[in-house]
């Protein structure tokens, strides 16, 4: 299975309301090709929708280092941030 039939299907897992099964999907491709930049953010975003903000944030900063001015980046960090209690941060 291709790198995109991988991310479609950790995407339809995330759709339907499965993050955990989605997570382990997005660590795998990433694990496969660090550079994926649709895994990488997305997988921010499965940290986030479990609850484990310091590890959306820290998935967050990889996907904004792979592209700094990618607004779905910053959104996702800003959102993080707001969770934690960083208000500052999230402006």
């Amino acid at each position: 299975m291709s790198l995109q039939e991988q991310f479609d299907e950790a995407m339809y897992e995330f759709s339907t309301g499965h993050a955990e099964a989605a997570l382990a999907r997005l660590q795998a491709i990433v694990a496969e090709d660090p550079n994926y930049f649709d895994a990488q953010l997305a997988l921010g975003g499965a940290y986030y929708a479990l609850g484990d903000y310091a590890a959306a944030i820290a998935e967050g900063h990889k996907a904004e280092k792979m592209r700094p001015n990618d607004q779905m980046a910053h959104t996702n960090l800003s959102r993080a941030y707001m969770k934690v209690g960083d208000k500052k941060t999230a402006e």
